[in-house]
């Protein structure tokens, strides 16, 4: 979720809530993406909010006092691993190459981001890290939608699957959150009749 006014936040959420999305990720790109996490954790205590494009420690300290309940970063850092480690919030790190994989694997995080999971060589990519690293799980993000989730999804080593598709920006610019409900709906759908796995 990328929430460029504060007013859109609770209703935001309310409408992929309603369409089954119950995991969401603010991601720290706007200036209100902060006072977001607070007013969605406040108005949803049943979602599972978190925090996204976290690049260092003090965004995750700071996501954290605002009721952010995971952390999603692009890559990884030594102090991103000691901060999760430290604070007991679970931390998503990114990696799309082996040696990241490893790093990530060697500081104790077997979940890992894949993003920009397209541009980095999508389904194909991951398929191929099952091999080396078959005990690790992926979360790719970046690229996917409906058109290409079952690809994903199929895959036993993605636990799950992140999109933004659900909140295309007309929408969300006028507020329309039926449509992005409806969408939302379609992406449960869709996954449920590929896997149990999830869109988040």
């Amino acid at each position: 979720m990328v929430i460029e006014h504060l007013d859109h936040a609770v209703p935001m959420a309310e409408a992929l809530v309603a369409g089954g999305l119950t995991t969401l990720e603010i991601t720290l790109r706007t200036d209100c993406a902060l006072d977001a996490i607070k007013a969605i954790s406040a108005a949803l205590p049943d979602a599972d909010v978190g925090a996204g494009t976290v690049c260092n420690r003090e965004q995750f300290t700071a996501a954290c006092e605002a009721g952010a309940r995971f952390i999603v970063s692009p890559g990884s850092s030594a102090a991103l691993f000691k901060a999760s480690r430290e604070s007991g919030v679970p931390l998503l790190p990114g990696a799309v190459t082996a040696s990241e994989v490893m790093a990530a694997r060697d500081a104790g995080f077997p979940v890992i981001k894949f993003f920009p999971a397209e541009s980095s060589g999508g389904a194909a990519a991951i398929k191929s890290f099952q091999g080396p690293f078959a005990d690790t799980l992926f979360l790719p993000t970046g690229g996917i939608g409906l058109s290409n989730l079952s690809e994903y999804l199929a895959l036993d080593n993605v636990a799950a699957v992140g999109g933004s598709w659900v909140l295309p920006s007309s929408a969300v610019r006028a507020g329309q959150w039926a449509e992005v409900s409806k969408l939302a709906g379609e992406a449960v759908i869709t996954a449920n009749a590929i896997t149990s796995q999830q869109i988040v």
